[in-house]
């Protein structure tokens, strides 16, 4: 079961890797495209462009229909979450030891500047 979610966190991660497959899944997000509709923004072949969405197929982050000639995709974003939880205990590492600097410069701060001791004058 581990080697599964291993494996399958790897295809993802692999995917997301390449600036063109997360503007092919950004474009999936607002709804289904067409493998043509996909390629367009890019300056690439159809071939290249289908080699891009056979990464996103095989990472699970998109369903591919065929309809007749036309090979329609849309975005299935269940294997985002797996990154995401992964990523996330990274947040929650960074965020703790950034806690820690921010409270250590605090203190070194206060001990370098001292608040006044003067009372105010009445």
């Amino acid at each position: 079961m581990v080697e599964l979610q291993t494996s399958r966190l790897d295809s993802v991660f692999h995917a997301l890797g390449d600036a063109t497959r997360r503007r092919m899944l950004r474009n999936l997000a607002a709804g289904e495209r067409t493998v043509s509709q996909l390629a367009e923004p890019f300056a690439i072949s159809l071939a290249a462009a289908s080699k891009h969405i056979k990464a996103l197929e095989n990472a699970g982050l998109i369903r591919r229909e065929v309809r007749g000639r036309t090979h329609v995709c849309r975005l299935d974003p269940g294997p985002l979450a797996g990154a995401h939880e992964w990523l996330t205990f990274y947040e929650h590492f960074w965020t703790e030891r950034l806690d820690v600097l921010e409270r250590l410069l605090r203190e070194e701060d206060a001990r370098k500047n001292p608040p006044s001791k003067e009372t105010p004058h009445d």
